[in-house]
């Protein structure tokens, strides 16, 4: 099941704001060139490229269904690429800011990812990251207990997708050990008003629910869907909802 960039837009305010908060701890001062690590669609780096004259910007997605849309935004100071994170992270290019808005989630083990995203960066340059906290987020909390249940656990044949995430205190010790100064991390909740378990449903089927609808049958996805979407109305009890989503950004500036 590929990515649905209409699926993933149809919250583009929820999903955007994020980001826009993220944007306004950038300094412009001395970003000669930036990358977007997971740009998606190519829009929200496309904001970013006109507030910042004279930066040349490189978008990276691995999926060819989210960057399809991208030529439209696409010009002399703002190109893009099919890249996987991995790759990226294994090749030589240096930057003066490393930016990824809701992506590096979907890359393991970032106790060793960070420390190397941070070496990509010339002297005063800034990372800038967003991504959900989804140990904490009551969707992904239910998703991951149902996929370790039957039938949903035959089905996947007991493949389930464990958050990298780390804490707080675990980002801000890789960031002061990788030489980041100006360390900002912030958790923020984004909160989603629901009218029904459906809206709920829609937001995370856009995102953490792919992977595991692409692993499963049409009738099986059919079932899943079924007991997923009836434990998100246990879980709220009550409409309309609110969903207290948490995200977690995260700034320094290289020595």
């Amino acid at each position: 099941m590929p990515w649905n960039s209409g699926k993933y837009n149809q919250f583009k305010n929820i999903r955007y704001q994020p980001f826009f908060d993220l944007m306004e701890m950038i300094s412009g001062e001395g970003i000669r060139n930036a990358v977007d690590i997971g740009c998606g669609t190519g829009e929200q780096i496309a904001i970013l490229s006109e507030k910042f004259e004279g930066t040349s910007f490189l978008g990276i997605d691995s999926s060819d269904e989210m960057l399809a849309g991208s030529e439209i935004y696409a010009n002399e100071k703002l190109q893009f690429q099919n890249s996987t994170i991995e790759a990226f992270a294994k090749n030589d290019s240096s930057w003066d800011l490393v930016l990824s808005n809701a992506a590096l989630q979907w890359t393991d083990n970032h106790a060793e990812l960070f420390p190397i995203l941070i070496s990509k960066l010339n002297t005063n340059g800034q990372l800038a990251v967003q991504m959900p906290v989804q140990n904490e987020n009551v969707l992904n909390q239910l998703l991951i207990k149902l996929v370790q249940e039957n039938p949903f656990i035959d089905y996947l044949k007991v493949w389930k997708r464990v958050s990298p995430v780390l804490s707080i205190d675990e980002y801000a010790q890789i960031m002061f050990d990788s030489g980041l100064s100006k360390i900002q991390i912030i958790q923020k909740v984004y909160p989603i008003i629901a009218d029904s378990p459906q809206k709920l449903f829609d937001f995370i089927s856009g995102s953490s629910l792919i992977p595991y609808l692409e692993r499963m049958s049409g009738n099986e996805q059919e079932i899943f869907i079924s007991e997923y979407n009836g434990r998100i109305e246990k879980a709220f009890k009550k409409f309309p909802a609110i969903y207290a989503f948490k995200r977690l950004l995260l700034y320094g500036r290289k020595e």
